[in-house]
C-alpha cells in the first residue's frame, strides 16, 4: 500500500487529496521514490510479526505506532487518560501497550486519521471502586481495634472486679481420694476429725440430744505432722462439697479485697451448705490485731474482722464447718480462738516410735522394701521425724536404689538417705592426714562422752565422711524417746548435754593443748549458752532459785521486740546471770576434760579405729567402750596408772578387731 502525498485543507481537513493534473488511476512522479520505502517499511513490518509469531514480546514505541496507525494495521485503541497509556489491539491479534501524555493530541489526530476505533476508558469508576474499598477497609480497621480496645478494657475491668471475688478450689464428692487410712501415726487428731465427718454425715444423732456441730476446727501442731493430709481425708471421707483455700490468697493489692474474697467464700459456702472450708495457714490473716506499727496491717485486719463476723456474727451459717491449719496458735487473735469460732483445738503432734513405724507401712507400700529391712528399726532410729520427714526418708531411698541400679530398697539405702537429709550430701574424703586426725579427735570426743555420761542421749554412729557446708564429720546421737513423748526435760539430762556437747574442745585440749584448739566447737558453743541460759533464766536451775527471768525469747510481732526491751530485772540480776551462765558451762567442759584425760589410751585407740575405718556404728563403739572399762574396773579399783591403761587399751583393741 502506497501513500500519496496530502495537504491540509485551507479549514485544517487533513484529508489526503492526488496530485493536481495526475490521473487518478495513473501513477505519481514520486512513485519510483516511494517503492523502495514500501519495501523498507514492509521489511520492518515482518520482524514484528515473527517476533510476536516466536512468542518474544516486542517492545512498541510511540513514534512506531503511529506508523502503525498510518499502516492500517492497528484494529482499535483504548486510551486510559489516568494511567497515561493506550492499549494497542493489532490486526493479528496481538495487544500491545504504549505510554502517552495525558493530553496527547498527535495521536488523536492520527487515530482519526487511520479511522481506528478509540475507545476512552473511564478510569473513575475504577477509582471510586477502589476509594470506596479502601474506606470500607479503613472501617472495618477502626472498628475491630475499637472492638479490641473495648474487649480488653472490659476484661481488665471484669478482672478489677474480680479481685473481690474469692477463688477457693472447690471439691466434690468422689474427686478426692485420701482417705483416713491413708493417714497414720496421729490417732487421736484422727479420731476428733472422724466425729466431724459424723456430724455431717448423721447430723440427726447430735441434734436429737440438742448438740450443735461445731462452726470451727483448728489443726494445731509443727510443720510436716499431716494436718493438711488430714484436712484432704476430711474432703475425701465426708462427702460433702469441700472449699480450701491458703489464707495469704485473702489480701492483695488493692484495699477491701480481702474481706470482699471473705464475704465470697462464705457467701459459696452457704450455697452449698453443709460443706466444710479449709483455710490453711490461717495464721496469714489471723494474726493478733493491734500488733503491728503504724497502718500497714490495716488491710489484714479488716480481713480478720470479716473472717470473724461469717464465722460466729448477727448471720446464721448453719452447716457450714471452718477447717484451719496453723503450726503458730500462739500468734492468732485471741477473738478467733474462743469459743463459738473454733470450738475445737486439734494438736497434731510429731508421732511416736509406733506411729513412725505406722507413716512408714503406709508409705512403704508402693515401694519394694529388702527382706532384712525392719519399719521398727527405723522407727526407732528416727526420733522427732514428722510425717513429712519420713516420706522424704524412703523417698530418697528409693532415688539411690535406682541411682545404684538395685531392685529393693535395703538397709544402706535407708541409711544413706538418713544421714543425707540430716546431715547433707556427701563431698570428697579428705586426704589431708593431720587435718582427718585432728577431726577424728573432735568427733570422738562427743562420741565416747555421750558414751560415758549418764542421762546422755544414745550414740547412733561416729563418721569422717565429710559432708556440704564444711561439716568434716560428725557424730550423731538418737534422742530419749521417753523425753521426746513427755516433753519432761530433767536437770540431769540437760547437764549431760553440756558435757557430751563440749566433748570435742574437751578432747582438743586434752590432745592439742590450750593453743591448738579450733574454731570447730563454735557451732557446740553457741548450743551450750543457749541451754545454760535457759537453764539459768527460765527452768530455775541454777543458785538464782526457781525463778523465770525470761521467756521463751519468740517475739513474732513487730514492734512487740522494741516495746519490751528492757528485761524484767535489774542489772546486777543480769550480772549474775551471766556469770551462772559461765560457771555452768565451765563446770561441764571440766568435767568432759576430766573423764578424756583419765581414758587418753581408749581416747587414741578409737581415733586410730575411726581414721582406718572412717566410720563406726553406736553398738561397736559402745562395745569397745564397755570392754574397756570392764578391763579397767577389774584391774583395780580406782582409776589405772597410764601404762595399766595402755596395756588394757591394747588388750581391748586386739580382742575387738578378732
Amino acid at each position: 500500500m502506497s501513500a500519496s502525498p496530502s495537504t491540509a485543507s485551507p479549514n485544517g481537513d487533513p484529508k489526503s487529496k492526488p496530485i493536481d493534473g495526475a490521473a487518478p488511476g495513473a501513477a505519481s512522479p514520486s512513485s519510483g521514490a516511494e517503492a523502495p520505502a514500501k519495501a523498507a517499511a514492509d521489511s520492518s513490518v515482518a520482524p514484528s510479526a515473527a517476533g510476536t509469531s516466536s512468542g518474544r514480546p516486542a517492545e512498541l514505541s510511540y513514534s512506531q505506532l503511529l506508523r502503525d496507525l498510518d499502516k492500517g494495521l492497528v484494529k482499535d485503541l483504548e486510551l486510559s487518560p489516568r494511567q497515561r497509556e493506550v492499549r494497542v489491539t493489532f490486526q493479528d491479534g496481538r495487544k500491545e501497550s504504549v505510554a502517552v501524555f495525558s493530553n496527547d493530541q498527535m495521536l488523536l489526530r492520527a487515530a482519526e486519521e487511520a479511522r481506528v476505533p478509540l475507545t476512552v476508558r473511564d478510569d473513575r469508576k475504577d477509582e471510586a471502586a477502589a476509594g470506596l474499598l479502601g474506606n470500607v477497609l479503613l472501617v472495618v480497621l477502626l472498628l475491630t481495634g475499637l472492638s479490641l480496645l473495648l474487649r480488653r478494657s472490659a476484661s481488665a475491668a471484669n478482672k478489677a472486679m474480680g479481685f473481690g471475688r474469692s477463688q477457693p478450689r472447690l471439691q466434690e464428692d468422689g474427686t478426692v481420694t485420701v482417705r483416713f487410712e491413708d493417714v497414720a501415726g496421729i490417732g487421736e487428731a484422727k479420731e476428733e476429725l472422724q466425729e466431724v465427718v459424723t456430724f455431717l454425715q448423721s447430723p440427726e444423732r447430735f441434734t436429737s440430744l440438742g448438740a450443735k456441730i461445731p462452726r470451727g476446727v483448728l489443726l494445731v501442731g509443727p510443720p510436716g505432722t499431716g494436718k493438711t493430709l488430714l484436712a484432704k481425708a476430711i474432703a475425701g471421707e465426708a462427702g460433702v462439697p469441700f472449699f480450701s483455700m491458703a489464707a495469704s490468697e485473702f489480701v492483695e493489692l488493692f484495699v477491701g479485697v480481702g474481706a470482699s474474697r471473705v464475704r465470697d467464700l462464705f457467701r459459696k459456702a452457704k450455697a452449698k451448705a453443709p460443706c466444710i472450708i479449709f483455710i490453711d495457714e490461717i495464721d496469714a490473716v489471723g494474726r493478733q490485731r493491734g500488733a503491728g506499727i503504724g497502718g500497714g496491717n490495716d488491710e489484714r485486719e479488716q480481713t480478720l474482722n470479716q473472717l470473724l463476723t461469717e464465722m460466729d456474727g448477727f448471720e446464721e451459717n448453719s452447716g457450714v464447718i471452718l477447717l484451719a491449719a496453723t503450726n503458730r496458735p500462739d500468734v492468732l487473735d485471741s477473738a478467733l480462738m474462743r469459743p463459738g469460732r473454733f470450738d475445737r483445738r486439734i494438736t497434731v503432734d510429731l508421732p511416736d516410735r509406733r506411729g513412725r513405724e505406722a507413716i512408714l507401712a503406709v508409705h512403704a507400700r508402693s515401694r519394694p522394701l529388702g527382706p532384712k529391712v525392719s519399719l521398727g528399726v527405723w522407727a526407732s532410729r528416727t526420733p522427732g521425724f514428722s510425717g513429712a520427714d519420713l516420706a522424704n526418708l524412703l523417698n530418697e531411698a528409693a532415688i539411690l536404689t535406682a541411682r545404684r541400679q538395685q531392685t529393693v530398697l535395703d538397709d544402706a539405702a535407708l541409711s544413706d538417705a538418713l544421714e543425707r537429709i540430716t546431715m547433707g550430701l556427701t563431698v570428697a574424703p579428705l586426704q589431708d592426714g593431720a587435718k582427718k586426725r585432728l577431726i577424728a579427735y573432735h568427733e570422738v570426743g562427743h562420741a565416747l562422752l555421750t558414751t560415758l555420761v549418764p542421762h546422755a542421749d544414745k550414740l547412733d554412729k561416729v563418721t569422717l565422711l565429710p559432708r556440704a557446708g564444711g561439716v568434716g564429720g560428725f557424730a550423731r546421737m538418737m534422742p530419749d524417746e521417753d523425753i521426746l513423748d513427755s516433753g519432761l526435760i530433767t536437770k540431769a539430762y540437760l547437764q549431760a548435754r553440756l558435757v557430751v556437747a563440749l566433748g570435742g574442745r574437751a578432747a582438743e585440749l586434752v590432745v592439742f593443748g590450750a593453743s591448738e584448739v579450733t574454731q570447730g566447737a563454735s557451732g557446740d558453743l553457741l548450743l551450750v549458752s543457749r541451754i545454760c541460759r535457759e537453764m539459768v533464766t527460765r527452768y530455775g536451775f541454777s543458785s538464782l532459785g526457781p525463778v523465770a527471768l525470761e521467756g521463751d525469747g519468740a517475739e513474732v510481732f513487730l514492734g512487740r521486740d522494741l516495746i519490751h526491751t528492757r528485761p524484767g530485772y535489774a542489772d546486777r540480776t543480769g550480772r549474775e546471770i551471766d556469770l551462772r551462765v559461765r560457771t555452768l558451762a565451765q563446770e561441764a567442759l571440766d568435767q568432759a576434760v576430766s573423764l578424756l584425760e583419765t581414758r587418753r589410751p581408749l581416747l587414741d585407740d578409737l581415733v586410730d579405729r575411726l581414721v582406718e575405718e572412717e566410720t563406726l556404728q553406736g553398738e561397736d563403739f559402745r562395745r569397745i567402750v564397755e570392754a574397756y572399762e570392764s578391763a579397767a574396773a577389774s584391774a583395780g579399783a580406782g582409776q589405772p596408772s597410764p601404762a595399766v591403761a595402755e596395756d588394757i587399751a591394747a588388750s581391748v583393741s586386739s580382742a575387738c578387731r578378732i
